[in-house]
């Protein structure tokens, strides 16, 4: 069964997560932000071999740490969704502009597409192509567990913005009620930033989605 642990990092407060396969302990990083000594200790305190790094996009709080990790570790960095390759190229600027740590560049391993799967141990998670608050988004979700990786794409009580380059608001509302939805009202949803929350909740009292 796959188990995670979030943990908060960065001025953003967003939530990178330790995700894991109970059986083998072989783990990886999701959306490693910034605060790599703190994610490093947290898997070793989880008793996690980490063996990757996924992304759900390239936003600065959410990249940040990629190259650096990826390096220290010998890690692959699998995703996000080719689209949001000029996010990569564009790290160090998103770091002056923000306020972060220069970036280290990084290229990814392995691109995402809509169906791919990723496996954890042997754990596996389905890759959903989430476009709208950027055009590369993916959404890693575990049915086995009942859980989804959403990054930025849906928050408790909001959505993610649209407003960034390549962000669309329609775009964003299609990937939520078609990609996200179809995983069940009862499936328990970790954002990029705040609490966790269920598809079910949020289809009654997200006043960003309710009625879709």
């Amino acid at each position: 069964m796959l188990r995670y642990h979030t943990v908060p990092v960065t001025p953003f407060q967003q939530n990178s997560s330790i995700a894991w396969c109970d059986q083998t302990m072989e783990g990886a990083v999701i959306d490693p932000g910034g605060d790599l000594d703190q994610l490093e200790a947290a898997a070793q305190r989880l008793g996690v071999t980490l063996t990757q790094i996924l992304l759900t996009h390239a936003h600065i709080d959410h990249a940040g740490g990629t190259g650096e990790l990826a390096r220290r570790l010998g890690l692959p960095i699998v995703g996000p969704h080719p689209g949001d390759q000029f996010w990569i190229d564009g790290l160090a600027q998103q770091a002056r502009m923000f306020g972060f740590a220069p970036a280290e560049p990084f290229v990814p391993t392995r691109w995402l597409a809509d169906g791919d799967q990723v496996a954890v141990g042997r754990s596996t998670l389905d890759v959903r192509h989430c476009p709208g608050h950027t055009p590369g988004h993916v959404v890693f979700h575990s049915a086995e567990a009942g859980r989804a990786f959403v990054g930025d794409v849906l928050f408790a009580g909001s959505i993610g913005r649209t407003d960034f380059p390549g962000g669309d608001h329609d775009t964003l509302i299609a990937s939520i009620t078609q990609r996200l939805w179809p995983m069940g009202d009862a499936t328990v949803f970790i954002p990029g930033h705040g609490p966790e929350s269920t598809f079910g909740r949020e289809r009654r009292t997200n006043p960003y989605v309710t009625g879709t």
